[in-house]
């Protein structure tokens, strides 16, 4: 039999922590299957698509936003948080999706996006409609600065000022990320409640879970007080003063009490930028009763520049492992990490981390194995389990991100020309991983019948679903990889330690669960490389018994024999 016929086993949710040994899937449903010919993902393309999953062996689905929207931000800009945007299908497709997904034994996780919605919402557009509304207070507004300059200095996430002036009232409303998505004021009771009132809502639909969008920002100095403007910025750093505010823990406690509590088997994600260990060990201490686990983002600003992560620079041999490893100690105790290197936000992994041209192959199978087998649970972002690459856009015209869009404009207004800010959104546009799901070798790559909404890679002709159902594919590497996790209790509970191989490059780690033990060594470089470890530790594994490679390996297991470019072998005793 061969490992493509193997379906993983199903995990239950009997355990307070079931997801310790879950697999998510998060679909970009804009970029996942169109049902109907319009080019844009929907819900009934999920739904044609659950097969796939299934054979996969994934346990959660985690959606990105499907609610109405006027898709400024791709749907994280939400204007009824209680129905389907019409693109994406209605709520009869949802709860059809749902149920298709429970009878296979998996869980669907929502996307909630309650830091900010769409400028069109009723509650904002009530708010704006005079300063004496009652739902003025919903939002932040404040009076403009003596010469009627904005009233701080914050630079929003998608270039610009975070403040926009409202000529209905004269006063500028925040928006850390578009103007078109005001910052919702959690300071008000009447907001949380009209927040916590929508997610029982739909957890009494039969949702199992949120994946909680910059949750981490919803608590502010009330102060709000000016940024220190970084050099050669024009914009203060507001960060220290909209993240991790003086009542974020109050209000994630409040809400797990006022929605969660006596709900078992939900799943809740946290995504908190620029969150430190400490603060994640807090947010994911099960004794707080606030959240599962976080997404952290210190390993994918590694490669950010010093003044913009559209100006990257390359990281070091072993950087990431490093990275990786100090929150695994970091949590080791306390807490639980989220593992991921790539999803909507983020361009493709095999890309930025790996080698997408010598060693496509082995790098993309290496940065799975080496992620999945840490102490975490782990993400496969939709084409990961494919290795599908970054873009190659030759003109702006190809990029629909708002963030993008937004960051050229300001580059080439500021003297850049437009083929060196192109140079930068090649690297790093979130447009890199919103390109249609390539499910074939067809025109639009089995996604669409009529014309996608962005550009297919043309690399869909190699790189496809239909392409790897053999032993020797990504997929099949991704599909081995979830049942080990399945069927090993060692790799969902087990402890984590790093074994120093001697090289940086070598990313060499053991997992101990009672009497069972793991070993992953991986070589994160397009070299050829040797382990060197302590006598102890060679002696420890010298009975070894082979688990998994993605790289044919002659001969017993081996696992400090010279490894080849992006070769990852995976032991146990």
């Amino acid at each position: 039999m061969s490992l493509s016929d193997l379906r993983s086993p199903r995990l239950t949710d009997t355990a307070p922590d079931w997801w310790k040994g879950a697999v998510v899937y998060q679909i970009y449903p804009r970029s996942f299957q169109d049902s109907n010919g319009d080019g844009i993902g929907d819900l009934r393309g999920i739904l044609q698509r659950l097969d796939h999953l299934e054979r996969l062996g994934v346990d959660v689905i985690w959606l990105s936003p499907v609610y109405r929207s006027p898709h400024a931000d791709n749907g994280y800009d939400i204007s009824d948080y209680q129905d389907i945007d019409p693109a994406m299908g209605t709520l009869d497709d949802f709860d059809e999706l749902l149920a298709a997904v429970h009878d296979r034994g998996m869980k669907l996780v929502m996307d909630l996006v309650v830091n900010h919605t769409s400028d069109e919402h009723p509650w904002f557009v009530e708010s704006r409609s005079s300063t004496d509304n009652p739902k003025r207070d919903w939002y932040w507004w404040r009076r403009p600065g003596p010469n009627g300059e904005p009233p701080t200095n914050w630079e929003s996430f998608f270039s610009g000022s975070a403040w926009q002036l409202d000529e209905t009232t004269g006063e500028y409303y925040l928006h850390l990320f578009d103007r078109k998505q005001p910052d919702l004021n959690w300071e008000n009771p009447e907001v949380r409640e009209a927040v916590y009132t929508m997610m029982r809502w739909w957890l009494d639909r039969g949702v199992d879970g949120f994946r909680m969008d910059v949750i981490n920002l919803i608590s502010k100095n009330v102060a709000l007080p000016d940024g220190v403007v970084p050099p050669g910025k024009l914009y203060g750093d507001g960060f220290p003063h909209y993240a991790g505010g003086p009542r974020l823990h109050e209000y994630l406690q409040e809400m797990n009490r006022e929605v969660f509590a006596g709900r078992p088997g939900l799943i809740t994600v946290g995504e908190t930028p620029g969150v430190t260990t400490a603060e994640a060990a807090l947010f994911t201490d099960p004794a707080r009763h606030e959240v599962d686990m976080v997404f952290q983002f210190e390993h994918v600003g590694l490669d950010h520049g010093p003044v913009t992560k559209f100006r990257p620079r390359r990281l070091e041999p072993g950087e990431l492992a490093a990275n990786l490893t100090r929150w695994q100690d970091a949590l080791a105790r306390v807490g639980w990490n989220s593992l991921y290197l790539g999803n909507h936000d983020q361009a493709r992994s095999v890309s930025r981390f790996g080698d997408d041209s010598s060693h496509w192959y082995a790098s993309a199978t290496a940065l799975a194995t080496m992620l999945h087998l840490q102490r975490g649970t782990p993400y496969v972002y939709q084409g990961e389990e494919i290795g599908m690459t970054n873009m190659p856009f030759t003109t702006i015209d190809e990029h629909r991100d708002v963030e993008s869009l937004n960051w050229f404009a300001e580059a080439v207004a500021a003297g850049s020309s437009p083929a060196e800010a192109l140079l930068g959104l090649a690297s790093m546009s979130r447009d890199n991983a919103r390109t249609p799901m390539q499910w074939d070798a067809s025109p639009s790559a089995g996604f669409t019948s009529g014309r996608p909404w962005i550009g297919v890679n043309p690399n869909a002709s190699r790189i496809n679903v239909a392409a790897q159902d053999d032993d020797g594919s990504v997929l099949a590497h991704y599909r081995a990889l979830i049942r080990l996790r399945h069927e090993l209790p060692v790799v969902a509970h087990g402890s984590f330690s790093r074994v120093d191989a001697g090289d940086d490059a070598i990313f060499a780690f053991e997992r101990v669960h009672g009497a069972d033990r793991l070993l992953v060594v991986a070589n994160l470089s397009s070299d050829e490389r040797t382990p060197v470890v302590a006598p102890a530790v060679a002696d420890r594994w010298a009975d070894a018994r082979p688990l998994l490679a993605n790289l044919d390996r002659p001969g017993e297991a081996a696992p400090f024999a010279p490894l080849r470019p992006w070769e990852a072998v995976v032991v146990g005793a």
